[in-house]
């Protein structure tokens, strides 16, 4: 397994060969580092003032990973026959992070002015696992990046023409970049393409992939894929890391604009003022955020005086956590005023008693079918707010979406998404068991064919459907 990484001048006072200051690895030394069944080599195979190229190369021992495995799900014959010691994967990616740390860090304490310099670099992998996918699926994931990316495809057998192309490519990526950047992107989509990981996927792994993918994965047209892959499809990982990086692309700075450029507003801040006009109109003054995730709707009733007692629940202690830190709960004058608690909407909770108002935005279609009834019985039936609101997708706007999840929805986690009329009907249901009436609306950029992205419904307590 090797990656070459070729810079090139990139600019008169700057030789190539500085290069060697970024990554804290010096060219007329060889780096060789054990972790286990890997041995990672690191070395210059080129170094001149015009022109320098590291490369990374890696021994691994298929039976000693074997060996240290653990809970490995693979089949016997697998654990000893596969790609790891010749194919680009997370094998590689780690050693990156391992060996490159500090240049992955955007630091360098020698010559810091060169953190930012845009490098003129080629990048060569020859063999990538392209899984569900192929070089289709390379160039979706790195051209939106700014790479020129060239790919070949390698045949099963050379020998065997007839057998054909193997899932592996031969990469070459080419553009100007930051170090620490390309670094960053290749520690984060080389698991991606491999889809697979040569260890246990937990928690942690959201940190990382935040931190090593920042705005870049935040704005990127695959980012759901890329996020699924990475985290292993592990789905409430998923979830969780989805939403912390639709907060970072929320919270980007300002981008400017020609004047008379047409400003599109997001689905989100469509969906929250919607929300916010109809919560003001019924003249609420107790609500809920069900399913509050990272707090972004609380924070705007928070900053509203006519709600005198704010609950946000969720079922993920992170995004809670997040929530808090958002609001910033413990510096609030009034601290009774807004509770953050963890609870399951299919579960009776008495704390949610009492209330004016609901809010299920881009809740219900996260949750099993089978347990809707669960949900309805403790939302309608038991907390039974005067009025409750639910947004959720439209299923008939999709073909305006050409990147779809895997699943076919617009979320790794959506166990559905309704049409216009599956709402309806299910809305309707409701008030004949629960005693509410309902009114619907849309959300966002119409389609005069297809309607809104969104569809939201007001629940009103006390007149059947």
């Amino acid at each position: 397994m090797i990656l070459t990484l070729t810079a090139q001048r990139p600019a008169p006072d700057v030789p190539a060969g500085d290069l060697g200051f970024l990554l804290h690895k010096h060219p007329d030394r060889v780096l060789t580092a054990e972790q286990g069944a890997v041995t990672t080599h690191v070395f210059y195979p080129e170094n001149t003032p015009e022109q320098t190229t590291l490369a990374v190369l890696l021994e691994v021992d298929p039976v000693g990973l074997v060996r240290s495995a653990r809970g490995d799900t693979q089949s016997v014959l697998g654990q000893y026959v596969n790609d790891r010691p010749y194919a680009a994967s997370s094998m590689l990616a780690v050693a990156l992070g391992r060996t490159f740390s500090t240049a992955l860090a955007a630091r360098c304490t020698s010559r810091p002015e060169l953190v930012d310099v845009r490098w003129p670099l080629q990048v060569r992998l020859p063999a990538v696992p392209a899984r569900r996918g192929g070089a289709d699926l390379v160039r979706r994931l790195f051209e939106p990046l700014g790479w020129s990316v060239t790919t070949r495809d390698l045949p099963l057998d050379e020998t065997v023409p007839t057998w054909g192309t193997s899932r592996y490519v031969d990469l070459e990526l080419a553009g100007r970049a930051r170090i620490a950047d390309v670094l960053a992107q290749l520690y984060v989509l080389l698991p991606v393409l491999d889809d697979a990981k040569h260890y246990w996927v937990g928690e942690e792994e959201i940190d990382k992939l935040v931190r090593r993918g920042g705005d870049w994965l935040a704005a990127h047209p695959e980012r759901d894929l890329i996020t699924a892959r990475y985290l292993a499809h592990r789905r409430h990982l998923v979830v969780d890391a989805l939403d912390r990086l639709v907060d970072v692309d929320g919270t980007a700075g300002p981008v400017e604009e020609p004047e008379d450029a047409e400003v599109r507003v997001p689905l989100k801040e469509h969906r929250r003022a919607a929300i916010l006009a109809v919560l003001r109109e019924s003249g609420a003054a107790r609500v809920a955020d069900l399913g509050c995730g990272q707090g972004q709707l609380v924070a705007a009733l928070a900053a509203d005086a006519q709600y005198t007692s704010i609950l946000g629940t969720d079922v993920s202690v992170r995004a809670l956590q997040q929530a808090a830190r958002r609001l910033h709960l413990d510096r609030m004058p009034d601290p009774d005023r807004v509770r953050l608690f963890q609870s399951a909407l299919t579960y009776r909770d008495e704390r949610l008693n009492g209330l004016d108002a609901a809010v299920l935005s881009e809740v219900v279609e996260h949750v099993d079918p089978p347990r809707l009834p669960a949900l309805e019985r403790v939302v309608f039936g038991e907390a039974a707010p005067t009025t409750v609101i639910v947004t959720t997708p439209n299923a008939e706007y999709n073909v305006n979406y050409p990147d779809l999840f895997e699943n076919g929805f617009r979320h790794a986690d959506h166990r559905f998404e309704w049409t216009r009329a599956e709402f309806a009907r299910w809305a309707g249901g409701v008030c004949a068991r629960f005693g509410y009436s309902v009114a619907t609306l849309g959300v966002g950029d119409e389609d005069p064919a297809v309607g809104t992205p969104t569809q939201l419904a007001v629940f009103t307590k006390g007149v059947a459907a």
